[in-house]
């Protein structure tokens, strides 16, 4: 449903708002999310551009939100990577369906995608990044296969 690349800047979005007062640099976010860093320096300075970044040059630079986690929507994230009318597509791959000349699949199709987009537009990254009670998730980790780590660390054999 979502492209590689929404999940991916949801899935840095959602990292940068576990420490929303925090400059992260885009080495460490890639180290820590498994995204192959060329990627995901494209999402961050999109992002940025958007204004759900800030972005600081130097040493103690890197990348923080531009708001706080409860001021950003999923969707706000997900638009910037997918075409405008993203859920509109038909499931039975025919471009748009539209309610005149819907397929088979349409009225059984068209409330998933509603269900789909008022969770994206009415979940915000607090929301995922903090249990029902307040408290802090834990940091969001991604297990990587031995290969793969020594590669991205820099350790060859």
């Amino acid at each position: 449903m979502l492209s590689q690349t929404s999940r991916y800047a949801l899935t840095t979005a959602i990292a940068l708002a576990q420490r929303p007062d925090r400059w992260v640099r885009a080495q460490d976010l890639a180290l820590e999310t498994g995204i192959p860093a060329n990627y995901l320096t494209k999402i961050l300075h999109t992002m940025a551009r958007a204004r759900l970044l800030r972005s600081q040059r130097g040493r103690q630079g890197g990348f923080r939100l531009a708001r706080r986690p409860e001021a950003i929507s999923l969707l706000e994230v997900v638009s910037l990577f997918e075409e405008p009318h993203f859920l509109s597509y038909c499931l039975l791959g025919t471009g748009s369906c539209p309610a005149d000349r819907p397929c088979l699949a349409h009225q059984r199709w068209l409330a998933a995608v509603e269900a789909i987009s008022r969770f994206l537009d009415g979940t915000t990254l607090a929301d995922i990044v903090t249990t029902p009670d307040g408290s802090p998730v834990g940091p969001l980790t991604v297990q990587w296969p031995e290969s793969a780590w020594r590669t991205a660390v820099g350790f060859e054999e």
